[in-house]
């Protein structure tokens, strides 16, 4: 029968598409090397390259590993065969070769948060460009709702984060948020899924983009807080996370299905 839906408010109408999505939405089955690995080269395929720069890395089966790429291995070359396992002290447990040393304030952050289970630190060029004016990341647009009252700010550079200092700074910084924005240097996502953490370090950089676009243009109006949490919330569902991420892996196979290899 048509027009069943018409008297529902928008709340009730929200639940009903809520209720869709965790039984239609379509996902896709892969291991956590293959999804680090598709993170990898969706992230390389949009526009996170920085030649060697940027870590990804996702918790181990056991407490205190977790994987992340070789140093040396842009991230277009990364396969789930050529991960590396390491301890919180960066001791490497399966593959060879070595980890990036940035990893280590990686190993604050998972200590930090028990809920993390995904680490993205990248330079993306539109979120590298808007880190040297010492701003914070302004959500002032639909799409990038999923970031809203979810990003701090890091003012302070505080060198290569190679040390104790730096990793026990940027954890504390980055506080309960899922994302962090660092002073000169680049973006910090931090979620609960492998996918999650894909989307929103992609939607991190489109939204640098779309800021440094429109204050060039005039100035940024903020948006109205409820409606925003109201969209970051509608954005920031586990079925929708899990089918944006077999989208985007879908088109990255197309061009390279050898890094699902383990």
């Amino acid at each position: 029968m048509s027009g069943e839906t018409f008297d529902l408010d928008k709340q009730q109408l929200m639940e009903r598409e809520f209720a869709q999505m965790e039984s239609k939405l379509p996902g896709a089955v892969y291991s956590i090397r293959q999804k680090v690995a598709l993170t990898c080269r969706i992230l390389f395929d949009n526009g996170h390259d920085s030649g060697l720069a940027g870590q990804i890395t996702a918790r181990g089966e056991t407490s205190g590993t977790f994987l992340t790429q070789r140093l040396g291995f842009g991230f277009d070359e990364i396969s789930a065969g050529n991960l590396l396992l390491v301890d919180e002290d960066l001791q490497v447990l399966e593959g060879d070769g070595m980890p990036n040393p940035a990893n280590r304030f990686h190993s604050w952050v998972y200590r930090a948060r028990s809920d993390v289970r995904c680490i993205i630190h990248t330079h993306a060029l539109h979120t590298a460009a808007l880190s040297m004016l010492e701003e914070p990341l302004v959500i002032s647009h639909m799409d990038n709702c999923v970031l809203y009252d979810d990003v701090a700010f890091l003012p302070n550079w505080p060198g290569v984060p190679v040390g104790n200092e730096e990793g026990e700074l940027i954890a504390g910084a980055l506080g309960n948020k899922r994302a962090l924005l660092l002073a000169h240097h680049g973006l910090l996502v931090a979620c609960s899924s492998i996918e999650e953490a894909c989307l929103i370090a992609l939607a991190f950089e489109r939204t640098a983009r779309m800021q440094l676009l429109a204050s060039a243009a005039g100035r940024i109006q903020p948006i109205e807080p409820v409606l925003a949490r109201e969209a970051h919330d509608w954005i920031l569902r586990m079925s929708r996370s899990a089918s944006a991420f077999a989208y985007y892996a879908r088109r990255t196979l197309k061009q390279c299905s050898d890094c699902l290899l383990e």
